[in-house]
C-alpha cells in the first residue's frame, strides 16, 4: 500500500501587530524618561528613610564634592544661560555667543566669576574636568555677597518665589562647609530646600 502524502502548507505570522505594540513602548518610554545630567563630580549622598519627591521644574541644584567644592546648575539648558550671562553682566565677564552656547550644554558651574570665560572656553568634554578642582566661593568680600549667594540671588531674581533649591553633598563633606553654605542661605532668608539623599535600603 502507498504512502499518504500529507500536504504541507506554509505557516505565515502576521507581525505587524508585534511591532505596533514595539512602537509604542519605545515611544512610551523615550516620552517619560528622564536622562542623567553629566554632573560637574560624582557625590555619593548620604542615606535617607525619606520617600519625598525632589521637584523637577523651576530647580536650582547646589551639588557639593566631599571636598567642599560647591557646583549650582539648572534644571533647563535655556534657564543655565540666562543665568550664566546675568552673571556674567553682574561682574562685568564679557561672553560671546559660542561661550553661552557651552554654558548651555553644563549641567553645573562651579568655577570662580574671574575664571567664568576660561572655563566656558574649554571643549565640551572638559568643562567638568576643568571646574571640579575649583568650586564657586562661599567666602564674602568686603562686607558683600559671597560669589555663592550671588549666584542664588540671580536664580531667584529670574526664576521668582516659586523656586526651589535642592541641596546634594556627598556623604563624606566636612559637616563646616554644609554649615556654613546653610548660613550664607539664611542670611540671604533662603530658610527652605530639598536635602537630596539615596533611599536607604533594609539591608542598611
Amino acid at each position: 500500500m502507498g504512502k499518504v502524502k500529507i500536504k504541507k502548507a506554509d505557516v505565515w505570522i502576521d507581525m505587524t501587530p508585534m511591532s505596533d505594540v514595539m512602537v509604542l513602548l519605545l515611544t512610551f518610554f523615550m516620552l517619560t524618561s528622564t536622562f542623567v545630567k553629566n554632573e560637574a563630580v560624582r557625590v555619593n549622598a548620604p542615606s535617607s528613610v525619606s520617600e519625598i519627591k525632589v521637584p523637577e521644574e523651576n530647580v536650582l541644584s547646589v551639588l557639593v564634592d566631599k571636598t567642599g567644592k560647591i557646583f549650582l546648575g539648572m534644571e533647563t539648558p535655556g534657564k543655565m544661560e540666562a543665568l550664566i550671562s546675568d552673571m556674567a553682566a553682574q561682574y562685568g565677564v564679557a561672553l560671546n555667543a559660542k561661550q553661552l552656547e557651552k554654558g548651555r550644554s553644563s549641567a553645573n558651574v562651579g568655577v570662580p566669576m574671574q575664571e567664568l570665560s576660561d572655563f566656558l572656553n574649554q571643549d565640551v568634554e572638559k568643562l567638568n574636568e576643568y571646574q571640579a578642582s575649583r568650586g564657586i566661593p562661599t567666602d564674602s568680600i568686603d562686607g558683600k555677597m559671597s560669589e555663592f549667594q550671588t549666584w542664588v540671588e540671580s536664580a531667584r531674581t529670574a526664576n521668582g518665589s516659586e523656586m526651589k533649591i535642592a541641596i546634594k553633598a556627598d556623604q563624606d563633606t566636612p559637616y563646616k562647609v554644609i554649615k556654613k553654605m546653610m548660613s550664607e542661605l539664611q542670611d540671604m532668608s533662603e530658610n527652605r530646600y530639598f536635602l537630596i539623599t539615596s533611599l536607604k535600603s533594609a539591608e542598611d
